[in-house]
């Protein structure tokens, strides 16, 4: 199984692309989030803020595709950008108490579990697998679910319609989450068992 990106795309060495500055100012939202949420607790604001993190997550790959300005740098940064949303998000809402220990444990167990089969996946000489287009819609839904977790929690009136949404939605995106991950271990062991059968050490592993 290839682990290289489909080839229509061509990633170059650029950094100053328009994609590329979206997803720097996806960045400097999670900082003002944490503040929001963990200092003077401006519950609104900081869903705001959230919203638009959540909301712009497919602008900067749906620009980039439509200018021809995918890089290399961007395909780093877009999911980094997601993963830390996500893992501030998550660490903010625990502390104030918006989500139980359980749903973090959870959360982080899958990126613990993932985490250990890419170091195994370098170790064979491969790269990350592909971005699965299940991970990703797992991404896109929690983080629309948590704007509307805590706006339930921010606004009282609202709280009784906007709770259901927003827990359904985060198990919805639990549950890809976790469907995503039994891709990516398939793929591995996939990756694996093919280096077994052709009797490749781990030094001479093909990248």
């Amino acid at each position: 199984m290839s682990q290289q990106p489909a080839p229509s795309a061509v990633a170059s060495n650029r950094i100053w692309t328009i994609p590329n500055v979206i997803s720097f100012v996806r960045l400097l939202g999670v900082p003002l989030f944490l503040y929001l949420l963990l200092g003077p607790e401006k519950d609104v604001a900081a869903v705001i803020v959230l919203a638009i993190g959540g909301t712009t997550d497919w602008v900067d790959g749906f620009v980039a595709r439509r200018m021809n300005s995918v890089s290399r740098l961007g395909e780093l940064l877009d999911p980094f950008a997601d993963r830390l949303y996500i893992l501030a998000t998550l660490i903010g809402f625990t502390i104030r108490g918006v989500v139980p220990w359980w749903l973090t444990g959870a959360l982080l167990l899958r990126e613990a579990v993932l985490a250990v089969a890419l170091l195994v996946l370098r170790r064979h000489g491969y790269g990350p697998p592909p971005v699965h287009y299940v991970g990703k819609t797992g991404t896109f839904v929690l983080l629309a679910a948590f704007p509307v977790i805590l706006l339930a929690q921010a606004v009282d009136s609202a709280s009784s319609w906007l709770t259901p949404i927003g827990w359904g939605l985060a198990w919805w995106a639990l549950g890809l989450y976790w469907a995503a991950a039994a891709l990516y271990l398939t793929q591995t062991a996939q990756l694996l068992r093919a280096d077994k059968n052709a009797g490749r050490p781990v030094t001479e592993a093909a990248g």
